[in-house]
């Protein structure tokens, strides 16, 4: 007999019930056993080999530091204070499991060029599942690397000189008459969602003619919702971001099924990029785009255009707010051009040519606020950066952020400084959009963009900003003020 005391009461189990409750519970505390061991075991083998890989904690199985990512992204601090703990507990090179997947965060110069240089030979393009999931398999973002190079030639169209030179019109125009609106009001507004809503309408407008503000509103409130989903937990759970995210994909795919149908049956036709891609229908496949990859790139190039453009242009506003000196110095340089043209006249590419501060003032918004923190890629084969092993599978993420704050690099890094780029850069040292085979598809455009806001905000108006917080917004996949930066503008002609 087996007897336990507890208090002023006995209780006695006979060896029988033992016997009884082993045999009843037999299979579940076999599994249990074998999963405490197998863990043990994995966690005293990472234990050996620390010495000679790159230091880091994997945590468990397949959930690794997933939920820490999370939290980190769920902060105020953003999704970057992951990272920026590790490297503090790691060293500079570490790696972690996220979302099943180990990942190594690569922190130099030496290694972006390693895995820049080496892109579709020993490394491709990486994404976590909700990202993927999120823009589509046949995003410019996600394909392999045999579709890659097909689809970005057909999409560069609108990112050509001639194009470009239309749009900068568009958007100059645009971007006028609704500051000029929002400044008779009087009232604070706030620059992300001006910015947010202005680069949308501006997309739309070039890709697929939209005008129309009841369908823009309905695309908008779809895309938001599939961008919060880029960086969540891939669980088809109703409520949450994901969910949310893949329903929308579901119905924003829809809306474009419809576009291209009305089109291809004559019952609409504009001259604009998604026309351009149907033109092509009787031409080889290797000249064009199945309907697939025609929405799901759409979709990559209005969030792409719209989320991280849009949030430097914020940044801009914030840094030269607190860095006086560099405002009036972009403001003179502009104001120089504005008196060179007629009055009234739009923007040209000639004019943004001739921009060489305010492309400096872009260049180091862009290096400060690394609306694209990291840049991941997956190893093809076993392979060695700075001595540092990794394994075919593992992702190898080019940290721009520690590249670009790094004191090695960049002298007194956390200070904006555009004369910073007086002098020629470092290659590989400044990588806002990326390098090689894979730089950013949307490069001069978001240049473009960014010149022409910079250009008609300090030509044609001084600002206050009405909130100092530099609290993130909670969820982003994207550096972003919580508060959005709210602004009230003063008309300098009224001073």
């Amino acid at each position: 007999m087996l007897t336990l005391k507890s208090n002023q009461n006995m209780l006695t189990i006979s060896m029988e019930d033992i016997l009884l409750l082993l045999s009843k519970y037999y299979d579940i505390l076999l599994v249990s056993i074998l999963v405490i061991s197998i863990t043990a075991l994995y966690l005293s083998k990472g234990a050996k080999n620390e010495k000679n890989c790159i230091p880091g904690s994997l945590g468990i199985p397949f959930v690794g530091e997933t939920f820490a990512l999370l939290s980190a992204t769920n902060s105020v601090k953003g999704c970057y204070e992951f990272v920026r703990l590790r490297r503090e507990w790691h060293g500079k090179w570490f790696k972690t499991r996220i979302f099943g997947k180990i990942h190594v965060f690569v922190p130099s110069v030496e290694g972006a060029k390693a895995i820049f240089t080496n892109d579709f030979a020993l490394f491709n393009k990486g994404y976590v599942k909700s990202m993927a999931d999120a823009v589509g398999k046949k995003s410019l973002l996600c394909v392999p690397q045999e579709s890659h190079k097909r689809i970005r030639r057909l999409l560069s169209d609108p990112f050509s000189m001639n194009s470009l030179s239309k749009f900068v019109q568009r958007f100059d125009k645009m971007l006028y008459e609704r500051l000029k609106k929002v400044q008779k009001e009087g009232k604070s507004f706030t620059v992300l969602d001006f910015n947010m809503k202005i680069t949308f309408d501006a997309m739309c407008d070039m890709l697929m003619s939209i005008k129309d503000s009841s369908l823009l509103e309905q695309i908008e409130k779809d895309c938001t919702a599939i961008s919060d989903a880029m960086l969540s937990f891939p669980v088809m759970i109703p409520g949450t971001r994901y969910f949310k995210g893949i329903k929308a994909r579901g119905r924003l795919m829809e809306t474009f099924k419809g576009m291209i149908t009305a089109r291809r049956n004559g019952k609409e036709y504009y001259e604009d990029f998604l026309q351009s891609m149907l033109e092509k229908d009787s031409c080889p496949a290797n000249q064009m785009l199945d309907d697939e990859e025609i929405m799901d790139n759409l979709l990559t190039l209005i969030i792409a255009g719209q989320t991280t453009t849009a949030a430097a242009m914020m940044w801009s506003v914030k840094f030269l707010d607190e860095h006086r000196g560099a405002q009036n110095r972009l403001r003179e340089e502009q104001l120089s051009i504005l008196r060179s043209k007629p009055n009234g006249a739009l923007l040209t590419m000639d004019d943004l040519n001739s921009m060489s501060y305010a492309s400096k003032v872009v260049k180091e918004t862009l290096r400060m606020s690394n609306v694209l923190l990291w840049f991941p890629r997956v190893a093809l084969n076993d392979c060695s950066i700075e001595g540092f092993e990794i394994k075919k599978g593992w992702h190898a993420n080019i940290d721009a952020t520690c590249i670009h704050y790094d004191p090695t690099v960049y002298k007194d890094p956390m200070q904006f400084n555009p004369s910073r780029f007086d002098e020629i850069q470092k290659p590989y040292s400044y990588i806002p959009f990326g390098s090689g085979p894979r730089t950013c598809l949307g490069i001069n455009m978001a240049k473009v963009t960014m010149l022409v806001f910079l250009h008609r905000l300090t030509t044609g108006y001084k600002w206050t900003v009405d909130d100092p917080d530099r609290s993130l917004e909670r969820k982003a996949h994207i550096p972003r003020l919580r508060s959005g930066c709210p602004i009230t503008l003063t008309a300098l002609q009224d001073e």
